[in-house]
């Protein structure tokens, strides 16, 4: 059987399980290039995932509550606005990007003010073409500017991009120096420590950066042979912070609060990069913010999850409705093509819905039933209906049992 890189087969092998160290925590704050992020934490690119309905419902997840805000958080600790600093784009192909109508390259650019910082990832292996998009990615308000050498699935590495450039130092010195000479936003590269354990290059490839005039590098601590199997090797993250004066954001089996910290502690690394543990746990940015902030962090009740599942699909659905307004302004009439595409755009929602379901119910007691109701769903709204009704469920069932537990005791 072919190997596939999916997001639903990205689960970490007997992780380590990690205590928090006494004294170090996740950084306050860096800066890549003259944007200045807060906390150091960053959102990684995902494909399938990262889109801006994502984007901004980590954001929101990621928010303290008003009533921890005033009390608990210390403003040079934490966050000013959300736990998550950083957050990025799905990778997009500069190929494409370039070659892109202007009407649909704004799809792929979609963002929201209140998205920034904000950074766009980019693949492929062209000089040119990578300085055109990356100019591209500039005009269109992206803070920051990525390039991703670290994807290991093989239809991108088959062209030459993601961790497939890793074999060729040469080729990504003409690419660092293009993007960099096109673009004056801060750019910045997430890469895996090598082809394979014969080849690793990550310190090399992090100081050509810095040589190139590259502001920030990202390293996913893993080969690309080891895919997301096996456990991260942090010490590579140590030696290329050893080795550069730009920032380090460290990547790689952080899933906790516990986990950031020991990397920060391990390592020495600026930031914390934090992409498998976000789907199936959004508030882990708040986590990692709270317990800098206060040492403790509080773990999602049933309600947090409700409203989360809620909020998540309820954006999916907004999201296609803002798009069909726009067409409607575009056009009098929906032509046939129209039709199928709009079409093609609810079954997509749907479709991704049924994707997060199985994440975001993870911890639910009685989440299967969740899960399969959703399944069994065609349209947008039907999904919403069927978390309405069983959170509505749950929360009678509590009901009952704390009224039941009331008679007993009295």
């Amino acid at each position: 059987m072919k190997k596939r890189y999916t997001l639903e087969q990205k689960r970490w092998d007997s992780p380590v399980e990690y205590t928090m160290p006494e004294r170090t925590r996740v950084p306050a704050s860096f800066s890549i290039g003259n944007v200045q992020i807060a906390p150091a934490t960053v959102l990684a690119p995902m494909a399938g995932v990262t889109d801006t309905v994502f984007r901004r419902f980590i954001k929101n997840a990621s928010q303290f509550s008003a009533a921890t805000d005033a009390a608990d958080v210390a403003e040079e600790t934490s966050n000013q606005q959300s736990g998550c600093g950083l957050i990025m784009t799905e990778f997009t192909s500069a190929d494409g990007l370039s070659r892109m109508r202007e009407t649909k390259r704004k799809r792929y650019l979609t963002y929201y003010d209140d998205e920034h910082p904000i950074s766009a990832q980019l693949f492929g292996s062209n000089p040119e073409t990578l300085a055109d998009s990356a100019r591209i990615v500039q005009d269109a308000g992206f803070d920051l500017v990525d390039l991703n050498l670290g994807c290991p699935a093989k239809r991108v590495v088959a062209c030459n991009g993601g961790s497939g450039l890793l074999r060729d130092l040469p080729l990504i010195e003409t690419i660092f120096k293009a993007v960099r000479s096109a673009v004056t936003i801060p750019f910045t590269v997430k890469f895996r420590m090598g082809w394979n354990d014969h080849h690793i290059v990550c310190v090399e490839l992090a100081k050509l950066a810095e040589d190139c005039g590259l502001n920030a590098v990202a390293l996913h601590a893993r080969t690309r042979e080891d895919g997301y199997t096996g456990q991260a090797r942090w010490e590579y993250i140590a030696a290329v912070k050893n080795a550069v004066s730009i920032p380090v954001i460290g990547n790689g089996d952080v899933r906790t609060p516990e986990d950031a910290a020991a990397m920060v502690d391990a390592t020495h690394c600026d930031a914390v990069m934090i992409g498998r543990a976000a789907p199936s746990n959004p508030w882990i940015f708040r986590q990692i913010a709270q317990y800098t902030a206060t040492g403790k962090y509080d773990q999602p009740t049933d309600q947090d999850r409700y409203r989360m599942i809620r909020d998540y699909f309820g954006m999916l659905v907004h999201e296609i409705e803002i798009e069909e307004a726009a067409e409607a302004t575009r056009a009098a009439a929906i032509t046939a093509s129209g039709q199928v595409a709009r079409e093609q755009r609810h079954r997509d929602c749907v479709g991704k819905m049924k994707q997060f379901a199985s994440w975001f119910t993870h911890g639910v007691p009685g989440g299967g039933a969740l899960r399969k109701q959703i399944f069994e769903s065609k349209k947008g709204p039907a999904v919403l209906d069927a978390v309405e009704a069983f959170f509505a469920r749950k929360a009678d069932t509590l009901m009952q049992e704390a009224e039941e537990l009331e008679a007993i005791l009295n």
